[in-house]
């Protein structure tokens, strides 16, 4: 059932996951974030992945940043992969980049409920925010877009 202000899609296994992030990636622009939520073993990294590799390369190693913090990939446009769950403060984002990797690039940012009550406050304003939830034997993501991101949810080919 579609959410009034977003896109809400069931995703059948970890493939259908990756093949969501591989529709998004085309719509990305500089500055954009994409926000991924979900508890663990949900799917982020694999939405992640499916992102970047289609702004990359196929073949690309994706790891998950979730020791490193982030990871950065040469892509039309750069991007840079952030997972945040090991932030003990809001302002350890600059410290690794964050401000950076969107004056350059996009970001996908896994745990961005890290970055304090307002997000919005790190971030531009043209994100998308992807909630990953559990769905019978697979998954379901539920997408909602700010800025740019609310007319961008009407072409993404899902």
């Amino acid at each position: 059932m579609p959410e009034p202000d977003g896109r809400t899609l069931a995703l059948a296994d970890a493939a259908a996951t990756g093949r969501l992030g591989a529709r998004i990636a085309p719509l990305l622009a500089r500055g954009e974030a994409v926000l991924l939520h979900g508890p663990l073993g949900m799917g982020k990294s694999t939405l992640a992945r499916g992102l970047i590799r289609a702004l990359t390369r196929p073949d690309e190693e994706v790891p998950s940043p979730t020791f490193t913090l982030v990871q950065f990939y040469d892509g039309d446009p750069p991007v840079a992969h952030f997972d945040l769950y090991r932030l003990t403060r809001p302002g350890e984002a600059a410290e690794i980049g964050l401000d950076e990797a969107l004056d350059e690039g996009c970001a996908v940012i896994e745990w961005p409920e890290r970055l304090g009550p307002d997000p919005a406050a790190w971030l531009g304003p043209d994100r998308l925010g992807v909630t990953l939830a559990e769905h019978g034997s697979g998954r379901l993501a539920t997408l909602r877009g700010a800025g740019a991101w609310t007319n961008k949810l009407k072409d993404l080919d899902v």
